[in-house]
């Protein structure tokens, strides 16, 4: 179960996504990582989502980010292929 911490983490990241970086980083860093701090509304991009995070925690040690892969729904695609 996601935690109403956790819950706002993300809500307020992907605003922040859509109102503030979105048009802009589909235009220059897609499908990269990008990690969002929502208090100070910093973000932090990278070609992967473990270093995207890593850049948000050596600014933010003790924040959780929320993290979005450039231009898709999801940061992660978890599946198999169907015969």
């Amino acid at each position: 179960m996601i935690s109403e911490q956790n819950k706002s983490v993300s809500e307020k990241a992907k605003q922040i996504y859509t109102e503030r970086l979105q048009s802009k980083l589909e235009t220059q860093h897609m499908n990269q990582f990008v990690a969002i701090e929502p208090e100070s509304g910093d973000h932090f991009i990278a070609d992967s989502f473990s270093q995207a995070v890593a850049n948000a925690r050596k600014t933010y040690p003790d924040r959780i980010s929320f993290v979005i892969r450039v231009g898709h729904k999801a940061a992660l695609h978890i599946g198999g292929m169907v015969n």
